[in-house]
């Protein structure tokens, strides 16, 4: 009887303490907990950017930074030694060929002569003298003979005509006569050559004048006739590079001169881009400060390479590549010399590619594949590409036009996963 009220006794207090459970509102309770850690631990749609597979323009491009340069440039210098005036011009303003005048100078006196140089000097002047004196008494002489031989075929040919003397002995006193004519010429020519050597033989003696001697260079004369420099070229001043008085010597450059409007761009590209590039490729031309794109055409691509140092230490070869506008003059009118542009060059071009952002790209093994993203989730397809650019890249296979496809898929994206576009 004990063991049994005991058993008895243990199954009442069992259905007092679970008895609970007999009842319907704590299995739905339980049902619902359930169902809320369900959902809090199911696996929620990524949210993702799409982008559209389109047909459109695709260009494969050359992208580095130039620089405008007129393309003919003057340099003007000084053309002697001597004190060239104040320049009054500045960068900017117009001048004329052959008419506007760019610099004024003076120039600069003979240097002093020191005394073995000036007794050479005077030697040589005395020496021109002696043979100037020289050669005029030979052609005295010979203007005598020449007067007297023509003065003897006159008479000569005199008693010819009465017929008392014969026909030879005229022509050959004519003979003489003439003779002694370019001997004469000759003498005078003697004589004008020795007065030219004494003539320089006394400028190379010649020094500042006494008076003047011991003035400063910068106080001339400002009655007195200046050097007047002119403009070569119809243009603008491009730069100024001396501006104050002062003594300068011959070849000093005094300004830069050239036309604004006739412009170009020099960009230089690394050699193994330029390769890619060939004269006659369309150039696009940006971020020069204007709104508007603007056109231009590749010139010429220099045919020796550079050594350049990049900003981050980087030994780079470079090629200089020209580039000449399209665009009229008024387009570019704000541009001027040394102003920075983005030149592409547009080494490759189709109007009807399939095209994808290359944000949506990315390396299965050896190919290329995208997640493409049909009916709320991520498919992987293999993708044969094309030509490419920075931003696009043509789709040959794999892929339909209008077909959607992740941009910039995560690390942890794989096939099959579900997605959702990303609100903007």
């Amino acid at each position: 009887m004990t063991g049994k009220s005991e058993a008895a006794g243990r199954k009442s207090a069992l259905l007092r303490r679970f008895g609970f459970l007999k009842r319907r509102s704590v299995w739905a309770g339980i049902a619902v907990v359930v169902m809320l850690l369900a959902l809090a631990l199911w696996p929620r749609a990524a949210e993702v950017e799409l982008a559209t597979a389109t047909i459109g323009e695709l260009m494969v491009t050359v992208d580095e930074e130039g620089e405008t340069r007129v393309r003919e440039r003057y340099m003007v210098s000084a053309p002697v030694a001597g004190e060239v005036r104040r320049i009054e011009l500045e960068p900017g303003d117009p001048v004329e060929a052959g008419r506007t005048v760019v610099a004024r100078m003076r120039p600069a006196a003979p240097a002093p002569l020191d005394a073995r140089t000036r007794a050479e000097l005077e030697a040589a002047v005395q020496a021109s003298a002696a043979a100037l004196a020289r050669v005029q008494a030979e052609r005295g002489r010979t203007a005598t003979i020449a007067t007297r031989a023509r003065q003897q075929f006159l008479r000569l040919r005199a008693l010819q005509d009465s017929g008392a003397i014969a026909r030879d002995a005229v022509e050959a006193q004519q003979a003489e006569a003439d003779a002694a004519g370019e001997a004469l010429q000759s003498a005078d020519h003697a004589v004008a050559q020795a007065r030219h050597e004494l003539a320089a033989a006394r400028a190379r003696l010649m020094r500042q004048d006494p008076e003047s001697e011991g003035r400063a260079p910068s106080r001339p004369d400002p009655d007195s006739e200046d050097l007047l420099v002119l403009a070569p070229v119809d243009g603008v001043v491009l730069r100024r590079l001396r501006e104050s008085r002062g003594v300068v010597p011959a070849g000093a450059e005094l300004l830069e001169l050239g036309n604004a409007r006739g412009l170009e761009i020099v960009a230089d590209l690394l050699s193994s881009e330029a390769v890619r590039v060939s004269p006659g490729d369309a150039v696009l031309i940006e971020q020069w400060g204007g709104g508007d794109t603007l056109r231009g055409r590749v010139r010429r691509i220099e045919p020796a390479g550079f050594l350049k140092i990049s900003a981050l230490g980087v030994e780079e070869q470079r090629v200089n590549v020209i580039v000449d506008f399209e665009d009229p003059v008024e387009a570019r009118e704000a541009l001027g010399d040394a102003y920075r542009v983005e030149v592409r060059v547009v080494v490759w071009h189709k109007a009807d590619a399939l095209r994808l952002p290359v944000g949506s790209l990315f390396r299965d093994g050896d190919d290329w594949a995208a997640f493409v993203a049909d009916g709320g989730r991520a498919r992987l397809r293999k993708l044969e590409l094309g030509r490419r650019n920075s931003r696009e890249a043509e789709v040959l296979g794999g892929l339909q036009e209008g077909e959607r496809v992740v941009l910039y898929p995560a690390d942890d994206l794989e096939d099959g996963t579900r997605i959702k576009p990303r609100e903007d």
